[in-house]
């Protein structure tokens, strides 16, 4: 009996909130001028004591995972939309089992299908996370716990500490938790608005450095106005270890089932190449109308056990706020600061080409955007028609150096071209009204 008054005397419920900020980039030093508040937040909300008592940066699976310190002897009694991977040592307890008694509990999200009376609102995902450019509704999770002997008042229940979130790799690093404003919540009739009891917030910031030790995606580049191919740079994501068989799968071989066969990981299984990268994205100038200018974009998976879905391209170039058209991509713009608009987010169209496929025939997605002139800056000159930077789903691309990109031929610019043009053109016409006299 005094165990079941404990329990109920020193019992606390939160509701744990997962709110992808509205686009995340990445960078190796865990800020990007693009996206410059980019993270995760995870809300804490005490929403009720007992009668006496984290945006384009998706999460993948195998999902997340979120973990941390207790502050004092707190244990969780039940959960709903999530559970601990641990139950820890619970023997201390006779008059029932608590989930989960270890002082560093790590929470994983339930899998689609679970029972109704185990979920609640926004969980049940299998720890995967939508971009919030892509599909808000989808960008959310959450889970509730009931949590044991940590004080029934707002001066004794003690915020616990070391937050870690993998999602699925220990690419974010999280803060301490902070005291906020408590949430409010509306009822549904909109009538009556209630508040949590208490509530803070941890946020969690990305480096790609963190998340792996070598790039993950490069670019390569083309134009109609050069026959050059500017290529990956060399071992941008490693080098080909020729003679260590297995550092990377020749296309051509006769035994190419048998390696790659298995069930997929994290550990890219790459196409051998002079960049190793598992992506590679192409951006090709196609076309030069009168007003109007095209470009392809090919994005081509080089890694054998990876699937993307859900997969996202941001690319920054100054002529997107004239974007015409785009074709088999879907397509938002990013203002990651007010009044610049040369930031585009470019994903697939669902059930069309939201799935990049492993390395093979197949493991490729292409688009083409038309883009209008604007007569002031429009140029081919100085590889001005080439992005500045680009990303795969919130990992930064290593593009070529500068001066290896497809210049005009003799660094001709746009005026010297058309110049050139109407001088032969004048010539040619004066030629024919010479010869009519």
């Amino acid at each position: 009996m005094e165990s079941m008054w404990l329990l109920s005397s020193t019992t606390t419920t939160a509701l744990l909130l997962f709110l992808l900020s509205c686009f995340t980039f990445t960078s190796t030093d865990a800020y990007d001028a693009l996206d410059p508040t980019g993270n995760i937040t995870i809300k804490w909300d005490v929403i009720s004591w007992t009668p006496d008592g984290y945006v384009y940066r998706h999460i993948q699976a195998p999902g997340w995972s979120l973990g941390w310190s207790w502050a004092k002897k707190e244990v969780i009694w039940n959960m709903m939309g999530g559970q601990t991977t641990e139950q820890g040592d619970c023997s201390k307890f006779k008059a029932g089992q608590p989930h989960c008694c270890k002082k560093d509990p790590l929470v994983v999200d339930l899998l689609p299908g679970t029972p109704y009376n185990q979920q609640i609102a926004n969980c049940c995902k299998g720890g995967v996370l939508s971009s919030w450019a892509q599909d808000p509704a989808n960008a959310v999770s959450s889970f509730q716990l009931s949590v044991g002997s940590a004080g029934t008042t707002n001066r004794t229940v003690k915020l616990p500490r070391n937050f870690t979130l993998k999602a699925p790799g220990p690419g974010y690093t999280c803060g301490p938790a902070k005291i906020v404003r408590p949430t409010k919540f509306v009822t549904n009739d909109k009538r009556r608005t209630t508040q949590a009891l208490m509530t803070w917030n941890v946020t969690c910031t990305y480096s790609q450095f963190l998340a792996q030790k070598t790039p993950t995606c490069c670019v390569s580049l083309s134009s109609f106005y050069n026959d050059t191919i500017v290529n990956c740079p060399t071992c941008t994501c490693g080098c080909r270890n020729r003679t260590a068989p297995g550092s990377c799968v020749d296309p051509d071989s006769t035994h190419l089932a048998s390696v790659v066969s298995g069930k997929p990981t994290d550990s890219p299984l790459v196409q051998c190449s002079s960049h190793m990268c598992p992506i590679r994205v192409h951006w090709h100038v196609k076309l030069n109308y009168k007003e109007y200018w095209r470009i392809k974009i090919t994005i081509t998976n080089f890694n054998y056990r990876m699937n993307y879905t859900q997969w996202n391209l941001v690319v920054q170039h100054p002529n997107f706020d004239n974007l015409t058209d785009n074709f088999s991509f879907n397509y938002k713009p990013l203002m990651p600061y007010e009044g610049l608009n040369d930031t585009a987010m470019l994903w697939g169209v669902k059930f069309y080409n939201d799935f990049l496929s492993s390395a093979g025939p197949l493991g490729n997605v292409q688009s083409e955007l038309l883009f209008k002139k604007d007569k002031e800056t429009f140029t081919f000159d100085k590889g001005w028609a080439f992005p500045r930077r680009i990303y795969f789903n919130g990992d930064n691309c290593v593009m070529p150096p500068p001066d290896a990109y497809p210049w005009l031929p003799n660094s001709t610019s746009r005026t010297q071209v058309f110049s050139s043009l109407a001088t032969l053109i004048i010539a040619i016409l004066a030629s024919l009204i010479s010869l009519i006299n």
